[in-house]
């Protein structure tokens, strides 16, 4: 089964769960709003190949773990666009969740989809008999989610008279690309600290890649409103070194994630992935660019 078939499949079960027929009907709604149609899916399909090239010897656990990784990340979008935080409209190219059902809805729906990840993480832990692992799956994904170092963190720094530019990147971004990788190898059996470099790489080059789009691209591109950084005051790889200094930073992180691929028995097939994946966010420069 294709990786994109098994991600699309553990978020169908575990909306089903939290869809009953008892549920609020524009909540139930909402929920589904929020995680369908998805992006690229780069943080659960990051965490099914470092699976894969472990083993994946309990497939069962490790799609539940994508589908609670991806459930966190979908909460984070929601309540990143709040009017509270980035106030935005639009995000995958539809009106965001506050926008669509309501600010009060936007916050219950984030809310629900964090509890749904943990949910998800302990059921499939009891049926697939692997209590252990599910456990440091549910740390792992609540360390990289919370506090002190987690996603929450990275939505804190915002609101600090003075950011550690290096600590907002690694909680706002790479937190979650971390959980991937962590999550990945822990869903097979290994252990997670030799893979906690490459997530912390990957997302840096996501942040830095994210910080060319939103300089570079307009609204209609992305998917989402542009211009951020520059409208909220953030630091960001484009005002530190340029846009040419940013790519050329992005082209030398990617080239250290691959280099940091624990040895494993899927080692070339992971390198492969990271290099289609890292293709996929390279921003290209407008025509005609100068500066």
């Amino acid at each position: 089964m294709r990786v994109s078939d098994r991600i699309e499949g553990a978020l169908g079960s575990a909306l089903g769960v939290a869809q009953s027929a008892q549920a609020p009907a524009k909540l139930s709604e909402a929920l589904r709003y929020a995680i369908v149609p998805g992006g690229a899916r780069i943080r659960p399909t990051i965490l099914l190949s470092v699976a894969g090239a472990c083993g994946d010897d309990c497939p069962g656990l490790s799609d539940a773990a994508a589908a609670a990784l991806e459930l966190i990340h979908c909460a984070s979008l929601v309540h990143d666009d709040l009017p509270c935080f980035d106030d935005a409209e639009t995000r995958r190219g539809k009106p965001s969740v506050h926008r669509a059902y309501s600010e009060p809805l936007a916050v219950l729906t984030g809310d629900s989809l964090i509890m749904l990840a943990f949910d998800t993480l302990a059921r499939t832990g009891r049926s697939e008999n692997a209590d252990a692992r599910a456990a440091q799956l549910v740390l792992s994904l609540s360390r990289r989610s919370g506090m002190p170092g987690g996603i929450c963190a990275g939505q804190g720094w915002e609101s600090e008279p003075e950011i550690d530019l290096h600590a907002y990147h690694m909680s706002k971004t790479a937190a979650l690309f971390i959980a991937a990788t962590e999550m990945g190898a822990i869903s097979a059996g290994h252990e997670p600290e030799p893979w906690r470099d490459l997530g912390a790489l990957i997302g840096e080059a996501f942040q830095v890649a994210d910080d060319l789009r939103d300089a570079l691209l307009d609204e209609e591109t992305l998917g989402k409103p542009a211009g951020q950084d520059d409208l909220h005051g953030r630091p960001n790889a484009v005002s530190e070194l340029g846009v040419r200094g940013a790519k050329a930073r992005l082209s030398d992180i990617l080239a250290g994630a691959i280099a940091s691929i624990p040895s494993c028995p899927g080692e070339a097939a992971l390198a492969k992935m990271v290099r289609y994946q890292a293709e996929a966010i390279m921003p290209k420069l407008p025509e005609g660019y100068r500066a």
